[in-house]
């Protein structure tokens, strides 16, 4: 049966049209627009300036908040953390009164379009760079049917045929196994994706990369432009093997610091406490996870658990600090970024461009940074490009989100 005489697949309540060709969707991780037109200016991304040419060059809008986990879950579903739950890398959970990690598939409120399309019967692969994404993007996925695929690079020499489609990784792929705060991380997962399209040739494939670079050097700078012509690389390889690309990212990337190099945070616990007494606000940073080297868990966004403070009080004392941009109830963020009730606490707070936000001094390691802190989870850092190696026609009167990229691949790219 060809593709035009197959039923749409339907995922959370989404339509998508069968794939003409292999299809493939890039999560660049943390790739502001700047860094590929810094690369393409020195002639460094000839395969993404003639993509953008002559396929297709539009910005996109992320999920809020602008985070890894819950943008790389909304692509995967189609859908805004309202529908699938995932709000952040961590949060507070009420009921069982402890800060967890969200990286388990029992938070997740939606299957994927990936699980849509196996279950009807494609071929489908999930490469991503760090392990804490492989279970969720691969939710549903059976590896053993010979039909899914989902490893990461970060424990690819653990995979098997068994539990993730295909083992003996390093010898597949070709590569050693990459340090998980390095480029190659990355590198491996456009490694994986070329090989999978030689030889397999997946209906559907999605690729998830990791922001290491771009939390350490800013757009134009070697580290960032090297970065960018080994994706360039294989951007060229997977459009010449006739695959449908589309490609975007879960959030873009500020600088957040001082001029003399040191993080700019608002330190939200400090003021709370010395206003409102110790214990009664619980300030929870959503970048938090197991990789927080880079940024030292600061990011521009926080959600607050109140304890006993009054919330239009504590409202109106974040408000008045320099570097905040907005503070909310949850009731007002949840309407307006389409967010999950029960798992964003009673108050979000939102920084400025150049500005994080943290708990208290003392609890956040910053040894780890060698570089001036870049960080992300604001709205400054919501517009992420969109990239296509097909015309695309889009949808009138839509304003365009990163997650509508499969809508864009399976449905608006033009044969």
């Amino acid at each position: 049966m060809n593709a035009q005489a197959r039923p749409p697949v339907l995922a959370n309540g989404r339509s998508y049209a069968w794939p003409k060709a292999p299809t493939i969707v890039v999560c660049m991780d943390g790739s502001e627009p700047g860094y590929i037109e810094a690369a393409i200016a020195k002639g460094l991304a000839p395969n993404l300036d003639r993509l953008m040419r002559t396929g297709a060059n539009l910005l996109a809008k992320s999920a809020m908040p602008s985070f890894t986990n819950p943008n790389n879950i909304s692509i995967i579903t189609g859908r805004p953390p309202a529908v699938h739950g995932i709000a952040g890398n961590y949060f507070y959970d009420r009921e069982a009164k402890e800060e967890v990690m969200m990286n388990d598939v029992r938070f997740m409120r939606a299957d994927t379009i990936m699980k849509a399309f196996h279950d009807a019967g494609a071929s489908v692969a999930v490469v991503t760079a760090k392990d804490k994404l492989r279970t969720l993007l691969g939710k549903g996925l059976d590896c053993a049917s010979g039909r899914a695929v989902a490893f990461s690079s970060e424990k690819a020499d653990q995979a098997t045929v068994e539990k993730n489609g295909v083992g003996d990784v390093l010898n597949f792929v070709g590569m050693k196994l990459p340090d998980v705060y390095s480029a190659d991380l990355s590198e491996f997962v456009f490694a994986a994706g070329v090989k999978l399209l030689e030889t397999r040739r997946p209906d559907l494939m999605y690729l998830s990369t990791t922001d290491f670079v771009q939390h350490k050097a800013a757009p134009g700078a070697p580290m960032a432009d090297s970065f960018y012509a080994m994706m360039d690389r294989y951007v060229g390889r997977l459009d010449a093997l006739g695959a449908v690309l589309v490609l975007t990212a879960d959030h873009g990337m500020n600088d957040k610091h001082l001029p003399n190099g040191e993080p700019s945070v608002v330190f939200l616990s400090e003021t709370l406490d010395a206003q409102f007494g110790a214990g009664t606000t619980r300030v929870i940073l959503p970048i938090t996870d197991p990789y927080v080297v880079h940024h030292g868990a600061l990011g521009s966004w926080a959600t607050i658990y109140l304890h006993g403070a009054d919330r239009a009080a504590v409202i109106a004392t974040i408000r008045k600090l320099d570097g905040v941009d907005e503070a909310m109830t949850a009731e007002e963020a949840c309407a307006r970024f389409e967010l999950p009730a029960d798992r964003i606490g009673d108050i979000v707070v939102i920084s400025g461009k150049h500005v994080t936000l943290g708990t208290a001094r003392a609890r956040h390691d910053l040894t780890g940074l060698t570089e001036p802190l870049r960080s992300h989870g604001g709205l400054t850092e919501q517009v992420v490009p969109m990239i296509a190696n097909r015309k695309v026609t889009p949808r009138a009167g839509h304003d365009l989100r990163n997650f509508d990229v499969f809508d864009v691949a399976l449905n608006l790219v033009q044969s």
